[in-house]
């Protein structure tokens, strides 16, 4: 019989493991296609669409990307990670709700491939970005998810420099799981970089719902700079890859009887 906290750890496997079929697609359309990364969030879809079974993959990206979104939305809520309640402690906490929400806007999206729907791909976050601006004071609520993702950016910057996300991976993982870590982490500040500027840009300098830039986009806006594209298009690769190795190695926290309390396993 599989017992509650056996499923949980199933659910966050899966979702480690739709974020590295996300970030390796990602990585390899950018170096391989300049024209599809040009497409943004939605040519990443796209791109998995077309693969052999591909849209069985989107249905397992649909799970496993929600699922990934309920285990970062459980750090807020229960602090699951075992943060703390200080300021550090709520920082992070607050950093795994952003990524909940940014999970649960991807696993729609590849819903919606999944499901033959029309997808407006980046044009869905300029949609939601006006209807934010449409409301009394809505400017400087997406100027400050824009200072969030710089705060963000450094945090990912910080893991991959000093490769304190190896204190919860299991001791059994390959030997380059440190430098595949830390090079993905680094490509993903420079991603959440562009994305946190675009906000800022769109809530404090008036420059228009539609400059709001999603994963797919954040990457494309970098197609011109030369070397620092090709460097963060391998680096989110990589980070694709050590996904992969999370989905084996992550140490998963443990949930007590009551299904809520968590109690994490170090």
């Amino acid at each position: 019989m599989v017992d509650k906290t056996e499923k949980f750890n199933w659910l966050v496997r899966v979702g480690y493991f739709s974020r590295a079929v996300l970030y390796i697609v990602l990585g390899f359309i950018a170096l391989t296609s300049a024209g599809r990364v040009s497409e943004g969030t939605e040519g990443i879809f796209r791109a998995v669409e077309e693969l052999p079974a591909g849209t069985l993959l989107l249905w397992v990206l649909v799970v496993g990307l929600a699922a990934y979104a309920l285990f970062r939305l459980a750090s807020p809520l229960f602090d699951i990670e075992n943060n703390g309640s200080d300021a550090k402690g709520w920082a992070m906490r607050i950093g795994h709700a952003g990524s909940a929400i940014a999970h649960v806007a991807l696993a729609w999206t590849a819903y919606q491939f999944a499901t033959g729907q029309p997808s407006s791909g980046g044009q869905g976050a300029s949609q939601a970005a006006a209807g934010v601006l449409s409301i009394q004071f809505g400017d400087v609520v997406i100027g400050l998810l824009g200072i969030a993702f710089f705060i963000a950016a450094a945090a990912q910057a910080q893991k991959g420099i000093s490769g304190k996300f190896m204190q919860r991976i299991s001791p059994a993982a390959p030997d380059a799981t440190r430098w595949v870590g830390a090079a993905g982490y680094l490509a993903r500040a420079v991603v959440f970089v562009v994305i946190g500027w675009s906000l800022i840009e769109t809530g404090f300098l008036a420059s228009g719902a539609g400059n709001v830039k999603t994963l797919g986009d954040a990457v494309a806006s970098l197609a011109g700079t030369g070397w620092l594209f090709t460097v963060t298009a391998i680096g989110l690769l990589l980070f694709g890859l050590f996904s992969l190795i999370l989905a084996r190695y992550r140490i998963i926290p443990d949930l007590d009887p009551s299904g809520r309390v968590p109690n994490f396993r170090a």
